[in-house]
């Protein structure tokens, strides 16, 4: 970021000079804000020179403005958090990953449940992944290939070639409808991951391909389908058809890794309770939770009703929470910031976030969480919104979704699984959600293993 902004503040002071040395500043050339040149600037020809670099001046710090509020208003928002940069407490001169990975060494993981549930699951974004491009990606513990061939299909196999374990990814390249390898130029077809062209061999065997991930692009999203036991899908993730026709158009993503089980983080859904308690201060208190309940916020309140409850039969792989929620600022409620939200789940990886406002407009936000390996997720919020909605609206759902996302992090990042928790009859839809989620496991859904006495996975 920091080598970006130089590259812009270089462009910016070259293409200023350039308008400076091209202004017309003759008629000033004997004064300069009021005050006669020295004569020894006249003699050097240098009269106009301080009008010119004040010019300069303006007009960069006018293109740095203008490309600022460009990007406030019309640009998409986009978060990219770091594994450490969220959730954990830097002290005693420690670092935020030293930390990070302090709690992640000592951490008691209780007794998890499998670490891989069946579903479907992001890989990346539609939008970053243009025609012809190779993205390395690591999912379930597993490194892929994801593509996208010449005419236009998303495509994603195993990264590592069959042939000599070179990672297709990194140097391989599109050829037509394949990924061709860096080592020796054998090229995979991305639908099926058979073998097409050996460069340097009469015949290709029958056996040889790699290894090709059921996958499908809806709503922005390329996903794949993971089952432990290689059974075909089920169930699809549904299409929004507002985003697949233009009416919402994407406005922003974040970004968060998470050290925590999977289903840590769809339960908190059903954690209705924990609403009240870390989500009702304002998200101007932010996301540190040893000040989100300073008394210099507590004038801006969130107030939230909750419920969840999952589909019937067609869709047991669905659930719904249904959110309504108030903003009061000094003790007043303000009505048209009243929102009523749906966030429905589909398996254990999506869940779409449903606004309808009379005022602020109709929009999606899908959240995603996908396993990296055991115990780190990666989730992302993108939002897609009416296209006739000014760019500010939704862009400051997803700041204010991420702030209020931040404070479950720290809580997450540091929490470990409790298999047997002690819960009140309050929390009886915590139950019913491990029950619910308990559909995606399978007898041969994979568990973590590890030895007790090195830390070793």
């Amino acid at each position: 970021m920091e080598l970006c902004s130089l590259s812009v503040f270089v462009k910016v002071i070259a293409i200023s000079l350039v308008i400076g040395l091209v202004l017309d500043v003759r008629e000033t050339s004997d004064m300069f804000i009021g005050v006669a040149y020295p004569e020894l600037w006249r003699k050097a020809g240098l009269a106009g020179a301080p009008a010119r670099a004040a010019a300069c001046i303006l007009a960069g710090v006018s293109l740095l403005a203008l490309g600022w509020l460009y990007r406030l208003i019309f640009a998409p928002l986009e978060l990219l958090r770091t594994a450490d940069e969220v959730g954990y407490i830097a002290e005693d001169g420690r670092s935020r990953a030293q930390v990070a990975n302090e709690v992640r060494r000592r951490r008691k993981t209780g007794e998890l449940p499998p670490i891989y549930p069946n579903g479907w699951y992001r890989v990346l974004d539609s939008h970053m992944l243009e025609r012809g491009d190779v993205k390395n990606v690591t999912i379930l513990g597993e490194q892929v290939a994801v593509f996208r061939c010449e005419d236009g299909t998303a495509c994603v196999v195993d990264a590592y070639c069959p042939h000599l374990g070179a990672n297709l990814a990194v140097g391989g390249r599109v050829v037509g409808g394949c990924i061709e390898c860096p080592f020796h130029g054998w090229q995979f077809r991305g639908t099926d991951g058979k073998c097409v062209k050996i460069p340097y061999a009469d015949k290709v065997p029958e056996f040889a391909k790699v290894r090709c991930w059921r996958s499908c692009e809806v709503n922005g999203l390329v996903l794949v389908w993971f089952h432990c036991d290689g059974a075909e899908p089920s169930w699809v993730v549904p299409e929004q058809v507002e985003i697949t026709r233009g009416e919402w158009v994407y406005r922003g993503r974040t970004e968060h890794y998470i050290n925590a089980h999977i289903e840590e983080i769809p339960e908190n859904a059903a954690d209705i309770a924990h609403l009240a308690h870390l989500h009702t201060p304002g998200i101007v208190s932010g996301v540190d939770l040893r000040y989100t309940n300073s008394k210099t916020w507590e004038f801006v309140r969130h107030d939230w009703k909750v419920e969840w409850k999952p589909e019937p039969e067609p869709n047991l792989h669905c659930s719904q929470m249904l959110v309504k929620h108030a903003l009061t600022v000094f003790g007043r409620r303000w009505p048209l910031l009243d929102v009523d939200v749906v966030a429905r789940q589909v398996g254990p990886g999506v869940v779409f976030l449903q606004f309808d406002h009379s005022f602020l407009g109709r929009g999606s936000m899908m959240h995603c969480v996908t396993p990296v390996e055991p115990l780190l997720q990666c989730v992302t919020h993108t939002i897609f919104y009416q296209n006739s909605i000014p760019p500010l609206v939704p862009k400051f759902i997803l700041r204010a979704e991420c702030i209020q996302f931040e404070r479950d992090v720290m809580i997450w990042n540091n929490k470990t699984y409790v298999s047997r928790p002690m819960l009140v009859k309050e929390d009886s839809a915590i139950q019913r959600h491990r029950r619910w989620f308990s559909q995606f496991y399978s007898e041969n859904s994979p568990r973590l293993r590890y030895q007790h006495d090195t830390m070793d996975w």
